[in-house]
């Protein structure tokens, strides 16, 4: 099992790059040692992309930043207090961090001193299957043994999950971001009963940093299951302030062949949470949304409210015209998502009829502007907006197909 890990990872391209092995070469020397640990090690080993990369080092912080400089790389502070530098090497940033293990414990302001222990710097990490090193040559080291949890999909706290919990509440949503990202079978039910015991501590976290993970956590794979089991540990409700539509979000998972907008996370809140119109807004605040990110859902649930309230498939243009490209395909998916958890059959076609046209056809764009009007001689003004406004029913009613030189006729004959 060993063997076949070394292997997989000596081959991957992101350990044989130039850059890395130039912070390799720059941080192994005067008896210290590098090594890469954690996020980048596990996705190569259960096939996921990898799109960052943390070093750990016995290198003091100004160590490193020395040798990187002597080396003709780019190092940054960024954490340094912590011990965490960030070194660019060929364009890549990678974080790197010096070997540290706790001396004291409360909270997240645990007082940690750097130390040259590798089994200690892993006792203070989260879980088993992330607390795997591999060296510059593709050497794996499994002080801990969570390579075999890892290759079994098995998410595990280090040592007591009550106590990783209280070092940090966040952990409670990673043990549920990670499951559902990389996780296989049953939850961890020792983990799962610390999360249990311990939940009142999310409470105390930062809405940001709660945010941060909920983003991640209804993205995943397997973020249904979780959220599902969330909710009924009483840990949804604490984290966002309402209940789950589980049924719904389970639905709009399984529509992931039909299209990707289910995995984003605006999408997935605005299902998950969407009883009523100011779930949203609630939501947003609670997680500390971006304006962006507030405003798609918001435009989800008005577009999702059409759907609701027609007594059958709403026309597709006056979707698009409406709530735009985007909003119509995520009002889309979060009323068919509905359709699907009432155990409702038989219209699946009429959803996918409606999904392709919504990203096919074009978005209509009315042909009139108060300019327009400006140079037929009208004065400006609030009239000038009220005949616009008539004029733009018409030409919805007329299903976008007026143009400019109709409306116009339109106008001279109303005149």
């Amino acid at each position: 099992m060993k063997d076949r890990a070394e292997d997989i990872l000596a081959a991957a391209n992101w350990l044989r790059s130039p850059g890395i092995q130039a912070v390799f070469s720059a941080l192994n020397r005067d008896n210290d040692s590098a090594r890469v640990v954690g996020g980048a090690i596990r996705n190569t080993l259960l096939g996921h992309p990898v799109p960052d990369i943390d070093i750990a080092t016995t290198a003091t912080p100004q160590d490193v930043m020395q040798r990187a400089a002597d080396a003709g790389l780019k190092p940054i502070g960024t954490g340094i207090d912590h011990g965490t530098i960030t070194v660019i090497s060929d364009g890549f940033p990678y974080e790197v961090t010096t070997l540290r293990e706790d001396v004291e414990t409360y909270g997240r302001q645990a007082k940690v001193v750097f130390g040259r222990d590798w089994k200690k710097d892993a006792l203070r990490r989260d879980f088993t299957m992330n607390a795997l090193y591999v060296d510059s040559v593709g050497k794996l080291h499994d002080p801990l043994g969570g390579l075999e949890d890892c290759l079994a999909r098995r998410v595990r706290f280090i040592g007591d999950p009550d106590m990783r919990l209280r070092e940090d509440y966040l952990r409670i949503l990673r043990f549920f971001r990670i499951y559902a990202a990389y996780g296989d079978g049953d939850m961890d039910a020792e983990g799962l009963g610390a999360c249990l015991r311990q939940r009142d501590g999310l409470r105390h976290l930062s809405a940001e940093r709660i945010g941060h993970e909920m983003r991640r956590l209804v993205s995943a794979p397997k973020a249904a299951i979780a959220v599902r089991m969330m909710n009924d540990c009483g840990l949804w409700e604490i984290a966002t302030g309402g209940l789950a539509k589980i049924e719904d979000f389970e639905a709009l998972r399984q529509l992931d062949a039909f299209a990707p907008e289910i995995q984003d996370p605006e999408v997935g809140l605005t299902v998950l949470s969407g009883f009523i119109r100011e779930d949203v807004d609630r939501v947003a605040d609670r997680l500390r949304l971006s304006n962006a990110e507030r405003k798609r859902m918001q435009i989800c649930w008005e577009a999702y409210k059409t759907f609701r309230q027609s007594d059958q498939m709403p026309d597709v243009k006056s979707l698009l015209y409406t709530h735009g490209r985007q909003g119509a395909i995520d009002g889309l998916l979060a009323y068919w998502a509905a359709f699907e958890a009432q155990k409702r059959s038989g219209d699946r076609p009429a959803f996918e009829d409606a999904l392709l046209k919504l990203k096919s056809l074009e978005v209509p764009v009315f042909p009139l502007k108060g300019a327009d009007m400006i140079a037929l001689g009208h004065r400006p003004g609030p009239q000038v907006g009220k005949v616009l406004k008539t004029l733009e029913q018409i030409w919805c009613e007329n299903g976008f197909a007026l143009s400019k030189q109709d409306l116009l006729a339109r106008l001279e004959n109303r005149a």
